[in-house]
Order: C-alpha cells, then sequence, then structure tokens
C-alpha cells in the first residue's frame, strides 16, 4: 500500500522506514531521539532497528502505564535529552500508545522551549485520537492531563500493522473513540463500525476505516485547535468518562480509557435525550450495543458524590458550570450544555441500572 495524506502532518503507511528515514535525514547527525515503553520498545522498536542503528538514534524507555505518565517520567527524558546535547534543531521521536505520545509530546514541546517531534502511534487509540491534533499532557495531583500545552507534532506516521501487537481489550479502547467520531460527526462511520467484524479482525480494510475515523478528528482540530468552540464535540463521552476513569484509577480498579469513554457516553446520551431531544428508542439500542461489547463498570449510589466532585474539575468547566458536549441525533452535537447536579445523577442512576 502506497502512502497517502489527509493531512500535511499525518501519514498512513505500510512503509514505516521509508517514511521515517524521510522525516530523520533532515536532522543532523546525533541529534535525533526516540522515546518508547517497555511493551513497545520489545514488539515495535524491530520494525525501525535498522534506522536506529544507521542514524546512531539514541533510544530513551519509560515505564509504561496511566500511573507512570507523570512529571518524574518526564523529569527522565529532559535528563537524558540534556545529558547528550539536544537543542531546539534536534528531533524527538515517540513511539507507543496514547500515553507516551503524550508524555513525549509535551517533554519535546517543553525541553528548551521547543522541539520537533513525531508521533507513531502503536495503538488503535492512539491512531485514532490521543497522538493527533496537538494535545499533549501529564497527570497530576491524581487528575488526568491536569499539565500540557497544545503542540501539534510534525508529523504522526500510522501503520496498522503496529496494532496486531496489542491485545484484543486495547484494540476495543480505541475503537471507541472511533464510535464517538461516528456518533458526533458521521453516521455513515457509525454505520460502518456497526456491522465491521470486531471478531476477525482485518487489518487491511480498517486503514481505510481509521482513515475515516481521523478526518472527523482531524476536521474538528483545524477548526479550533485550541477548544475554543466545535473541537469541544470531540469531548462526547468524556465529561463522565474522564471523571469514572480517575475514581477507577483511585480505588485501586483502573480502567482503559476508551471502556470509561463508553461508560460516559452512555450516560451523556441520557443527558442528550433528557437535554437535546436525542431518540429515547436511539438511546436503548445504543446503550445496549455498547454494554454487549464494553461491559460495565459497577457503581452505587454512594460513590455518585465522588464522581460528581471529579467532574467539576474537568478542563472543559468554565466557573462552576459542568460543561457537557451532548448531541441531538447522530452526527450532530450540542456543545456548551450546562446540566444539573440533580440531572447528572439521573444519568448515572441510568448508567447503574442498565444490565449487560
Amino acid at each position: 500500500m502506497t502512502a497517502s495524506n489527509i493531512h500535511s502532518n499525518i501519514i498512513f503507511s505500510q512503509q514505516i522506514e521509508t517514511e521515517l528515514e524521510n522525516i530523520i535525514s533532515s536532522f543532523a547527525s546525533g541529534k535525533v531521539f526516540l522515546l518508547t515503553e517497555e511493551t513497545p520498545a520489545k514488539l515495535c522498536l524491530p520494525l525501525i532497528q535498522s534506522l536506529i542503528d544507521k542514524f546512531q538514534i539514541r533510544t530513551i524507555k519509560i515505564k509504561g502505564g496511566e500511573t507512570h505518565k507523570s512529571i518524574r517520567s518526564v523529569e527522565q527524558v529532559w535528563e537524558v535529552l540534556s545529558k547528550f546535547g539536544a537543542d531546539r534543531k534536534s528531533l524527538l521521536i515517540n513511539i507507543g500508545g496514547g500515553m507516551l505520545t503524550d508524555l513525549g509530546g509535551f517533554a519535546a514541546s517543553t525541553f528548551k522551549r521547543g522541539m520537533a517531534f513525531v508521533n507513531i502511534p502503536t495503538t488503535l487509540l492512539a491512531q485514532v485520537d490521543a497522538s493527533l491534533g496537538g494535545k499533549t499532557g501529564i497527570n497530576f495531583n491524581g487528575l488526568k492531563n491536569e499539565i500540557g500545552v497544545f503542540n501539534e507534532p510534525d508529523a504522526v506516521i500510522i501503520n496498522t500493522n503496529f496494532l496486531k501487537t496489542i491485545d484484543y481489550e486495547n484494540f476495543l479502547s480505541g475503537y471507541a473513540e472511533m464510535l464517538k467520531h461516528g456518533l458526533i460527526k458521521s453516521p455513515e462511520h457509525w454505520a460502518e463500525l456497526m456491522v465491521y467484524d470486531l471478531n476477525h479482525i482485518d487489518y487491511e480494510s480498517l486503514q481505510e476505516i481509521i482513515a475515516h475515523s481521523v478526518a472527523v478528528k482531524e476536521w474538528h482540530v483545524e477548526n479550533d485547535l485550541t477548544e475554543k468552540n466545535i473541537r469541544k464535540a470531540l469531548n462526547f463521552g468524556h465529561t463522565v468518562g474522564h471523571a469514572f476513569e480517575s475514581y477507577a484509577l483511585h480505588e485501586g480498579k483502573p480502567i482503559l480509557h476508551g471502556f470509561a469513554v463508553v461508560y460516559g457516553m452512555i450516560a451523556e446520551l441520557f443527558l442528550s435525550a433528557k437535554k437535546c431531544g436525542f431518540n429515547a428508542e436511539l438511546l436503548q439500542s445504543v446503550s445496549a450495543w455498547l454494554l454487549n461489547k464494553y461491559g460495565k463498570f459497577d457503581i452505587t449510589p454512594s460513590d455518585y458524590g465522588a464522581l460528581y466532585e471529579l467532574m467539576t474539575h474537568d478542563k472543559k468547566n468554565e466557573g462552576t458550570r459542568i460543561n457537557f458536549t451532548l448531541i441531538s441525533k447522530i452526527g450532530q452535537v450540542e456543545i456548551n450544555q450546562d446540566c444539573s447536579k440533580e440531572l447528572i445523577f439521573e444519568a448515572l442512576d441510568y448508567y447503574r441500572q442498565l444490565s449487560v
């Protein structure tokens, strides 16, 4: 398959080495660094080992997982960059999942006030969401992505062969963001996701479906890079979803980001029905389909207060308002929706009482 660009800095290609060499060759010797984590280092680096050797690329490895998406991990990256003479004309290649590309992008954006970086996402979540759009960041004080900057990578190289290295749960986690893209922007994309055979993944046909999903993300980013207006549509499911994710982490029962987003989307579809006229029958059928694929995170009414408190810390909020993105129908978003505490508790009730 030949490479094709759907956006100036997003490259879909099966020729990963060729694309990466084209980028690396414009940087001076000794000025290219590679950041990865333990699992991608074992499974993905062999695909580009000849380039690492040829250009003598210095590799930085950090521990994976949300608990390591921290300022300490960023310090590790900065320490290596500083020790080996990185400067503003250097390049950092981030190879890994969304945690890694978020953290690596932040480290590169802040070192010497900014050096170039390239993302090579190795998970579906990172390919359709986390590595795109210029959001970088780390977790802080128990809050997800609390510290970060907007800064676009110089390039994102997307190759579906990397997805053969992830397990089914992580595949589903990424698929959740694709489902969100369909719900907020494209009934056609939603329809193709509904019929895609998740039990027999065809990686070649998946490349085209990923391109459709990325196009939705890119449309919102191009029209509103710093999330002042329409880009807020991409937050559908995330206000409640991030609360689930942070709460689960605090309780010692971590859940994958995409699963949290699905649980958040179910609750926010309920809010959409109450506030924006989303079809009640469709609410039931979509909720049932999502539960069938993603299962459920058990909560009780005694958890509602803690979940609500986490929602009040959401970065999209304005003042004391909890700011939701909702949908009136598939493909039609309603941003800046203010929901009362009582209605949010109703949505949590709706979610809690659903049966798998």
